[in-house]
């Protein structure tokens, strides 16, 4: 039976006589022949079974660089894989637990309920599901993206536009969604927690014929939760089912649909006003919120995917993916703008808005992937062709009394008539439409060193109107090359080089509403990686550098609007240092560490996007303690250092005229975590989270003419019993 094989490739100093009797052309060479060729070992890997039943901080390969299944000294790039069990030890129950405890990232939440990323510096817009990208129409998540339907999740970390089709310099988030299995497995786990969390998920897998020909398995989940903010509450449903079936010996098909709903009463539209008009700064309680009582913000995602993989002749496959991608918000909300008084606390305005928003994504993505032989050795090719389409649908109509003066947030409880929304509207209409061809090639050029290229052409046309102004770009077979280096000092350790262009088309508009140009420049990498331990612990040490034109930053807001504009910026280099350690150092303990140092400079030398932390460092362990069968102990800690914005000039008091800067001092946030099996399929596990009670300041990102905030949870704990069969 086909059990959804995923070939790895891993190199071998000597031939693999099968492989090569399967290859036309190539002799299998004898041992004391001195020009042996190197071969590569293709293992039947049964893809979802081999990931999830790891039980381990590492995964055995990653696809999202390319379409090859590589090891981790095979990528010359810096990848942290994120795994099922480090999601399950932590409660990791959305996408912004786990990019936050991934080396390199920040989780800008600059809102309750939409949320940026960055790495190195720059905002993450590469996402891609089982590797296959998604163009991304605006640079946030909206809502929470629950991680019960993943695997795990592996990001890249540098520019990527092989596979993505922009080669943005910050990361490429890949989801990798759960499979189904051949043998009978099934799960239940129940969660209650801090603040009237409740949380049901349930996941079955398992043959579905008799023959085990057809498999199927279904994941569903419930979560209802309020919060340690005033009013804001959170209900979220999840339902994923997918099927594979083998149609012959060598063929599989797959078919998937997911969808998720996150409803939220009273989120936070913007946040809190972090300084006074006498620049002074502001000192809320962690529950204030800004929020109305009858405001909401609903979110759902659609997302549905076919799959056909072909084995063929010579070791090669063949793979074409129709995906569908539909996001929908509708909400009723309410921003309040301005700068407060110090001593009285007035000077806040009201601004309610109904917005509806609704963005549907095809992508269809054809590829093959093989071995070939040239110059009497054997090597590695991709080539593949891609195209979607996205169309962008959304809707601002304003509500009555913008402008009307608020109470001091000390005494504000969301008490507040709602209006009707019919003071103006407002929207956009657009689509994206890109189609790419790339190639691909790993070649062997001696027993220790391996070489990558590739080429990506890229052809984009935007059609559209946004508030009132028409939208229309387009380019034509942009190239985005790709060039690394990887050689193998030993059998344990690898040093590597890659090379990559960048060229990023944006969403973001000026103060005319015209899109900025794309960004481009340059992305450089050199680093070390090693494997210990029999390939049980795995290390990364990356140095890297960028050198980008054009990019946007927030300028300001429109008249009458809480929408933002940008300018571009020229001439940003970002360049640092990552370190990464993830794995079983001995049969009772895993760990994942990780550390980045980044500076972003401007053309002038001086330092720029103030608001990404110097140095961001996560450490995670877990141990099984000895004199307790079945009791695992863990903690994780998150540090970064001090972060900065420059928020204009203050306008009253002994400071006027002078500037405004908001500080957010270094922090840490402590974890803990225990896990107790219980009883045969039972297992419970305590999550303590922040347990010093660190009060500190979630993003300080602008969004809007000065950035405002909100603080992250305090103190909470929550507890999750599982059955597993």
């Amino acid at each position: 039976m086909y059990r959804n094989p995923q070939p790895s490739f891993r190199r071998k100093t000597l031939v693999t006589a099968m492989m090569c009797a399967a290859l036309p052309g190539v002799a299998v060479a004898q041992e004391d022949e001195p020009t042996a060729l190197e071969a590569l070992e293709i293992t039947a890997n049964r893809g979802q079974e081999a990931s999830e039943a790891t039980e381990s901080y590492i995964s055995g390969s990653s696809t999202t660089s390319m379409k090859m299944e590589l090891s981790h000294r095979e990528v010359p790039q810096a990848v942290t894989v994120i795994t099922r069990e480090q999601m399950d030890d932590f409660a990791q129950n959305d996408i912004n637990d786990v990019l936050e405890g991934t080396t390199g990232v920040t989780v800008e939440s600059v809102e309750t309920d939409r949320t940026y990323y960055t790495s190195r510096g720059f905002d993450i817009n590469n996402f891609q599901y089982d590797g296959v990208g998604m163009p991304a129409v605006y640079d946030n998540v909206q809502g929470e993206l629950d991680t019960a339907f993943f695997d795990r999740v592996e990001v890249v970390r540098g520019a990527n536009g092989l596979m993505t089709g922009s080669g943005s310099p910050a990361a490429t988030v890949n989801f990798i969604r759960k499979r189904p299995t051949a043998d009978t497995n099934a799960s239940v786990t129940l969660t209650g927690g801090s603040w009237d969390k409740k949380r049901i998920v349930g996941d079955v897998s398992g043959a579905v014929s008799e023959s085990g020909a057809v498999r199927g398995r279904v994941v569903a989940g419930y979560e209802d939760k309020n919060s340690y903010i005033d009013r804001y509450s959170n209900e979220k449903q999840m339902f994923y089912g997918v099927l594979e079936a083998d149609l012959t010996d060598t063929t599989l098909l797959t078919l998937g649909h997911a969808v998720q709903t996150s409803d939220t009463d009273s989120p936070l539209w913007g946040a809190l006003p972090l300084f006074y008009t006498d620049g002074s700064a502001t000192d809320f309680a962690r529950s204030t919120s800004t929020a109305s009582d009858w405001s909401y913000w609903d979110n759902t995602q659609h997302n549905s995917f076919v799959e056909l993989q072909q084995e063929l002749a010579g070791g090669w496959r063949a793979k074409g993916t129709v995906f569908r991608l539909e996001n929908e918000s509708d909400s009723e909300l309410f921003y309040q703008y301005g700068t407060p008084d110090r001593e009285t606390g007035d000077g806040l305005l009201a601004y309610p808005s109904q917005y509806d928003l609704d963005v549907e994504q095809w992508v269809v993505d054809t590829y093959a992937t093989g071995p070939f032989q040239l110059a009497n050795r054997v090597h590695e090719l991709v080539l593949g062709a891609s195209w979607s389409r996205s169309e962008t649908v959304d809707e601002s109509r304003y509500g009555q009394g913008i402008g009307s003066p608020l109470p001091p947030l000390n005494e504000w409880d969301g008490n507040y008539p709602k209006p009707s929304f019919d003071n103006g509207v407002g929207g956009s209409d657009w689509t994206d439409r890109e189609t790419a061809t790339y190639a691909a090639a790993r070649w062997s050029l001696t027993d220790q060193l391996t070489a990558i290229t590739g080429l990506r052409l890229t052809w984009l046309d935007n059609k559209g109107e946004s508030y009132g102004n028409t939208k229309e770009s387009s380019y034509d077979a942009v190239e985005t090359p790709y060039a690394g280096l990887i050689y193998d000092i030993n059998d344990d350790h690898s040093v590597y080089a890659s090379y990559t262009e960048i060229f990023t088309p944006q969403t973001e508009v000026d103060i005319n509403r015209d899109r900025l140009d794309p960004i481009d420049g340059v992305n450089y990498e050199v680093g070390l990686k090693s494997e210990f331990q029999d390939d049980r612990v795995n290390t990364t040490l990356a140095l890297f550098q960028t050198e980008q034109q054009n990019v946007a930053e927030v300028a300001g807001t429109f008249a009458g609007s809480a929408d933002s504009y940008y300018t571009a910026v020229d001439g940003l280099t970002s360049r640092g240092v990552e370190a990464e350690v993830v794995g079983d150092l001995t049969d009772r303990i895993q760990l994942f560490a990780g550390y980045t140092y980044v500076d972003i400079e401007d053309k002038d030398g001086s330092g720029a996007r103030s608001f990404v932390p110097e140095h961001l460092a996560q450490l995670r362990a877990t141990w099984e303690v000895p004199a307790v069968d079945g009791l695992k102990l863990g903690s994780k800690i998150r540090w970064q250092s001090e972060i900065t914005q420059e928020q204009g000039v203050a306008t009253s008091g002994p400071n006027a005229g002078e500037a405004i800067v908001t500080k957010q001092d270094s922090y840490a946030v402590l974890d803990l975590m225990a896990s107790y099996d219980f009883a045969r399929n039972w297992n419970a596990t305590l999550n303590v989270n922040n347990v010093t009670d660190e009060k500190y300041i979630e993003s300080l990102k602008k969004f809007g003419a000065s950035a405002q905030g909100f603080y992250g949870e305090p103190a909470n704990a929550s507890m999750t019993v599982s059955w597993t069969y």
